[in-house]
């Protein structure tokens, strides 16, 4: 008597379907799956915008600190001015959105690549879900990079660049007074404020780099310029042009592998020839930092060409990894 064997229980995987049109929306679906990821983001963005206002003082310190430091640095008075009446209140404005959207970018994002993968094939839909993280730690990256380094080097390069201009010699500078013929005023030199100041009296503050008077029962700051021929005088909504410039340029730049990992994944070109024209493409990346780096300086090309450089190179380490891994899984099944 025979028994009959029972069929292997191995877990086979669904066939997908190969019609594309079982993978597509509909435009009323695509445009109502837009609409709510545009919800949804700007719900998370108007939720950012009120915690920056919540800490209005904070976020101001943080944002402003780079330039400040680096006019304390460089021993100039900490200030920044504006030249409007409105333009007080209006870079308020300006440093609330710019710091909710800092922080609600990777929420920004995700809900992009969300509304992307809407639209894709399950395999590349599920390749898209995969570097999501990837994408918005990139992002997170190039910001902080940005405040940490690109900001403070180019500000302290402009400074010094700056006050190393002296005022031209031909200009008249008058005789030598010898000493005795004048009465030289002595304000002390003091590492803060006085604890009690009197009234008229005026002081030196070594911490801020400042000139400080105190009369009708405030302290003052004495606006005095440095001794070059170029004296300082940035206004917040300067600064905060550059902030937003640098913040733009470097989180899409610090996408640069996913690119690479896209091109490569799509076939449209392959490992060993972005490797044989790295030449090419490191003369084309310096190109586009001198274009696209704010300033026209050279610090802030090196400082956006040597991490594109390096992003490059983790482009193409993170598309062999790809292969890898796709072979192998290809060898299993």
């Amino acid at each position: 008597m025979t028994t009959a064997t029972q069929p292997s229980k191995k877990s086979v995987k669904p066939s997908i379907p190969h019609d594309p049109d079982s993978f597509r929306m509909t435009i009323g679906e695509h445009l109502e799956d837009l609409r709510w990821r545009l919800i949804i983001g700007l719900l998370g963005f108007a939720i950012a915008v009120v915690v920056c206002v919540t800490f209005t003082e904070r976020v101001m310190v943080f944002f402003t600190a780079p330039y400040i430091s680096q006019l304390v640095k460089h021993r100039l008075n900490p200030a920044m001015y504006y030249s409007q009446i409105t333009e007080g209140f209006m870079v308020y404005l300006k440093i609330w959105m710019i710091s909710a959207a800092v922080l609600a970018a990777p929420w920004l994002v995700y809900q992009i690549w969300q509304f992307v993968a809407a639209g894709l094939y399950p395999n590349e839909r599920q390749m898209v879900t995969r570097y999501i993280p990837l994408s918005i730690t990139l992002l997170i990256t190039g910001m902080v990079f940005v405040y940490v380094v690109v900001l403070p080097m180019s500000i302290s390069f402009f400074l010094s660049f700056a006050g190393g201009l002296p005022l031209p010699s031909r200009l008249p500078r008058g005789d030598l007074v010898p000493p005795g013929k004048y009465a030289p005023l002595h304000v002390p030199v003091l590492q803060g404020d006085p604890a009690q100041p009197s009234e008229g009296e005026m002081w030196v503050n070594t911490v801020e780099s400042r000139v400080k008077a105190y009369y009708g029962g405030e302290m003052h700051v004495l606006l005095i310029g440095s001794d070059s021929l170029l004296t300082p005088m940035i206004t917040l909504s300067d600064y905060i042009d550059l902030v937003l410039t640098f913040m733009l340029t470097f989180g899409l730049a610090f996408q640069l592998p996913l690119v690479v990992l896209a091109l490569v994944s799509l076939g449209v070109v392959e490992i060993s020839f972005l490797k044989k024209q790295r030449r090419v493409v490191y003369f084309v990346m310096a190109c586009a930092s001198a274009v696209l780096a704010p300033g026209e300086i050279v610090s802030s090309m090196l400082s956006l060409l040597i991490p594109l450089m390096i992003l490059y190179e983790f482009g193409l380490w993170l598309a062999q990894w790809r292969q890898k891994v796709a072979k192998a899984g290809a060898a299993r099944e």
